[in-house]
């Protein structure tokens, strides 16, 4: 960890960085940049919280592992974001009830367990912040969590396909891993996918895609079917 000091952070979080009270700017002061590259584990289940994070740039991803051995992606944390088990176990005193994996190279706020609850003892202002973070990301979970319970597979994949797309047209995933991020069965994605080939919109390849069709995507990602 190094001091926050090289970033524009405040870029990334207007809203903590114009709290005015003395106690949050010097726990911000005080706080570090964690770097952390892809694979690395962010916590583990069981894990004791010692941190309140804030990612500044990347994706970490949040995720169960059942007893038969799959992945259940239960969400992104991404530019802007505060972690929900993070602050919930900050706040519970709780252990993590999951683990946190990163997926892209990321860049995160890291406030120390006390500095953090020194700071939110004090100030009003970042109480508000904490906790309409908090709201916001609950309301994210449990919008996803309606998505793997009511959405169609056909919906869930076309949008996380259209969310992994870097811009390039490719993107580098397997299907295990959507069948992680849509709640299904890797047999379930891979049908779907080579339905979506042999109707031009992609096309399959060993570990990555190639999407050809967005639009024919992004309609089925918006349809109510």
């Amino acid at each position: 960890m190094t001091n926050l000091m090289t970033t524009d952070w405040q870029s990334v979080l207007p809203e903590l960085a114009a709290i005015e009270d003395p106690e949050v700017k010097r726990c911000v002061a005080a706080a570090s940049r964690v770097t952390l590259e892809p694979g690395t584990y962010v916590f583990h289940i069981g894990d004791p919280c010692e941190a309140y994070l804030l990612v500044l740039a990347g994706d970490v991803r949040v995720q169960l592992i059942t007893e038969t051995g799959r992945v259940a992606v239960l969400y992104h944390v991404r530019q802007g974001d505060s972690c929900v088990l993070t602050t919930s176990c900050l706040l519970g005193g709780a252990r993590y009830p999951a683990e946190a994996v990163v997926e892209a190279p990321t860049q995160a706020l890291a406030i120390n367990n006390v500095n953090f609850h020194t700071a939110l003892d004090a100030s009003a202002a970042l109480r508000r912040f904490v906790f309409a973070n908090l709201g916001q990301r609950f309301a994210d979970v449990i919008a996803r969590m309606e998505q793997v319970a009511f959405g169609s597979v056909d919906r869930r994949l076309a949008r996380a396909l259209l969310r992994t797309e870097p811009g390039q047209g490719t993107i580098d995933v397997t299907h295990d891993e959507l069948a992680s991020e849509t709640g299904t069965a890797r047999e379930v994605v891979s049908r779907h996918l080579k339905r979506y080939e042999e109707q031009g919109w992609l096309q399959l390849g060993r570990g990555h895609i190639k999407l050809l069709d967005l639009a024919a995507l992004e309609n089925l990602a918006d349809s109510d079917s």
